[in-house]
């Protein structure tokens, strides 16, 4: 089965940080992602910018509808993600609990299916 790890990060997180902490923290999540690799779990993986940078769209009566970020709403976003493949649940658990990234960010786990699929 296939799953993909969605990092989920407070919003600000980033900025308490110093540029050699951030990149320290990067280097940890691709060495965890390098492991993954030489596993065979791996399909894909990317961090991703802060949502400032992001836009939201969606339509209403057919016409596009753009949202720039940072959206004040959120308190949290989406950091960047592990697609995972030929992993049971609890191996993506597994591998969840064990990703760099749960020391200071939630690790959601989410299997790949149809969006017709409950």
């Amino acid at each position: 089965m296939a799953f993909l790890l969605l990092i989920i990060e407070p919003r600000g997180q980033r900025d308490g940080r110093t540029p050699d902490e951030g990149k320290q923290l990067y280097a940890d999540m691709v060495r965890f992602g390098e492991g993954l690799a030489a596993r065979g779990v791996l399909r894909a993986s990317e961090s991703l910018r802060a949502d400032e940078h992001g836009v939201r769209v969606q339509l209403h009566d057919g016409k596009p509808v753009l949202r720039d970020g940072p959206f004040i709403e959120a308190k949290e976003m989406v950091g960047g993600f592990y697609l995972l493949d030929g992993v049971t649940r609890d191996e993506a658990v597994a591998i969840a609990i064990a990703c760099p990234a749960a020391q200071w960010a939630s690790v959601e786990v989410r299997e790949i299916a149809p969006c017709y699929v409950k």
